[in-house]
């Protein structure tokens, strides 16, 4: 009997350190696919970060009149940077990292071009018009100049920052909106700093876009920020990895994502579901108008259209025929910057 006792507690050790030991195994797997996805340091060292950029490239809408229209306005961007009066800042996050941007002053001599991707002469006076640029995941500021370029062609003073952990700004994990929207509101107290009368307009592409919406459904947004534009924006992190995780690393959303999450509330102090852009706009009153691509395999626009329905205030909803992820101002640029500036008119004019 004593024989079979102690052959039967080898037995449960056993069954106990071999779970153990699987359990080490996956948690270190999470960690591992945490920094894969969250740390641009990482994903660089796996290669993580060139082959998400460039499955997402081919996943891209690829045809004549986008790359032309492309190039077209990137040339003209850099022809405006090379006059353009521009000045670095930084400031610290609440969590200590300094985060990094570009301001574009308002040039009331500068001239630009065309109505459709511009512009026209600017008043003699400047206003108190501003706008900030949020890029998307795995970005920098830089990608959205060429809006920078547009916005300051209406009249607008631009700041562009770098979103934590990417670009020049300093961060632990990329912040799926969460973290960043946060920093964007420190950076909207920069600008009523600088000028408190400001009328502050968030423009954000993808994940930058999901950050203005989750600024706007804060309570203590200011009121100075009179409206959004979200360029294909995701409903929810949350739900954004549950899709990707397959594409990206060959697992399955389940148990993998909600274990994620845990090891990111535990290293980085959030949630993937803390990141909802579909529960912030339930609460906001910000006036949105909400962009996005009909091909975007990146994101669905189906997203965007859930956004639409849950906005709680004034909001428009434009979806650009044979236009992948972020590419409606390239498809279609003249309904693009041309609904952005009637909605804004509208909306400024109050």
């Amino acid at each position: 009997m004593g024989g079979r006792k102690r052959k039967v507690r080898k037995i449960a050790y056993a069954v106990i350190s071999t779970a153990g030991v699987l359990l080490a195994i996956y948690f270190i797997l999470v960690n591992v696919l945490v920094s894969a996805a969250l740390v641009p340091s990482f994903m660089r060292r796996l290669d993580a970060f060139s082959r998400i950029t460039d499955e997402s490239y081919a996943a891209q809408v690829q045809t004549a009149d986008i790359r032309e229209n492309g190039r077209a306005a990137l040339a003209d961007t850099k022809e405006w940077l090379k006059t353009a009066k521009r000045q670095k800042l930084s400031i610290q996050s609440e969590d200590g990292f300094m985060l990094v941007a570009e301001t574009f002053p308002l040039e009331t001599s500068a001239v630009k071009k065309g109505e459709g991707g511009g512009h026209g002469r600017i008043k003699d006076t400047v206003n108190h018009r501003w706008v900030i640029l949020l890029h998307g995941y795995t970005g920098w500021k830089e990608e959205l100049y060429p809006l920078a370029y547009w916005y300051q062609g209406q009249g607008y003073q631009v700041l562009a920052p770098d979103l934590r952990c990417q670009g020049e700004s300093e961060g632990d994990f990329i912040g799926m909106g969460w973290t960043d929207h946060f920093d964007c509101m420190l950076w909207i107290q920069y600008i009523l700093s600088q000028d408190e009368n400001a009328e502050i307009v968030l423009h954000g592409q993808s994940m930058g876009a999901a950050t203005a919406l989750m600024a706007a459904g804060e309570e203590t947004l200011p009121d100075n920020v009179k409206a959004v534009i979200s360029d294909c924006a995701y409903t929810d992190a949350y739900s954004m990895f549950s899709e990707k995780i397959g594409e990206w690393f060959g697992l399955p959303s389940f148990p993998f994502v909600d274990s994620a999450c845990l090891v990111l509330k535990l290293r980085g102090g959030y949630n993937l579901k803390d990141a909802s852009a579909l529960e912030a706009v339930a609460k906001s009153r910000t006036p949105t108008l909400f962009i996005h691509g009909e091909e975007d395999a990146m994101i669905s626009v189906s997203m965007s259209r859930r956004l639409y329905e849950a906005q709680a205030g004034q909001k428009e909803l434009l979806i650009i025929k044979n236009a992948g992820h972020a590419q409606s101002q390239d498809k279609d640029p003249d309904t693009y910057y041309g609904t952005i500036r009637a909605f804004l008119h509208k909306t400024l004019a109050k």
